[in-house]
């Protein structure tokens, strides 16, 4: 799936997540200096940023098929090498990178398994593969748990996002494995996000980024509202919050030849 919204409108809805995510997913792939690494789904740049500052911009490539991100990304991380493209059809060489990462993109993949044989095809043996994604399936995302749980007291039937791959508990690490990646280590990460108010975190759902938001505009105005009254009753009442939001996360190691 490509995202049609403004890199600007990403940042307000689940962009903000990113400096503890990519934090977070940086330290359990290993990204450390020297390293040349590629980040895969770059989108606007979050975890592009966060390997730069580690490795420096010479040793980092990204890509999206987003054109905006791309455009937002090479913008805001001058030097790096970054593409408009699809992690199933990755355009460097074998065995280019360290580390291969993607965040919060294997849901998103046409074919997530041949995007993991892709992004081991560009690691060198002996280098990292990693990749996170929401916990849609038991909750753990609590931004979007709120929003599906108050969508589903208006149509109860929904499937939300919990059929993507990755959403739950073991997945990733199952598509390693199944790509032939050797010593897959799972686990979960954490993020947090801050919202100076309940309309900070509504009004972002409104922009249609994303499946929650594009499903949003599918409503009536009338279910729109009670979606938004069903939120609100879940979170506090006035004044600033956060929401914690855990990803399931995988890493594994390229085999030698």
């Amino acid at each position: 799936m490509q995202f049609a919204a403004p890199a600007e409108l990403y940042d307000r809805f689940m962009g903000r997540y990113t400096p503890t995510l990519a934090t977070a997913l940086s330290d359990a792939a290993g990204v450390t200096s020297g390293l040349r690494v590629c980040d895969v789904g770059c989108g606007p740049g979050g975890l592009t940023a966060e390997m730069v500052s580690r490795v420096g911009p010479d040793h980092v490539a990204a890509i999206d098929p987003a054109p905006q991100f791309a455009a937002a990304c090479r913008e805001r991380n001058p030097g790096v090498d970054v593409r408009v493209g699809v992690a199933e059809d990755l355009p460097w060489p074998d065995d280019t990178f360290d580390v291969t990462a993607a965040s919060l993109v294997i849901g998103f993949m046409s074919d997530p398994d041949r995007g993991v044989r892709e992004m081991a095809r560009v690691t060198r043996p002996g280098g990292t593969v990693a990749a996170c994604m929401w916990d849609i399936a038991s909750g753990g995302m609590t931004m979007l748990r709120v929003f599906w749980s108050a969508v589903r007291t208006v149509v109860p039937d929904v499937t939300g996002e919990a059929a993507m791959a990755g959403t739950t508990e073991g997945d990733i690490a199952d598509r390693f494995r199944r790509a032939g990646l050797h010593e897959v280590i799972a686990g979960k990460l954490t993020a947090r996000a801050d919202y100076a108010d309940f309309d900070d975190f509504w009004e972002p759902f409104t922009f249609e980024v994303g499946p929650a938001g594009r499903y949003l505009q599918t409503l009536t105005e009338q279910q729109r509202t009670a979606v938004r009254e069903a939120c609100r009753e879940n979170l506090p009442a006035s004044g600033a919050f956060s929401l914690d939001a855990r990803a399931w996360y995988a890493r594994a190691t390229i085999p030698s030849a």
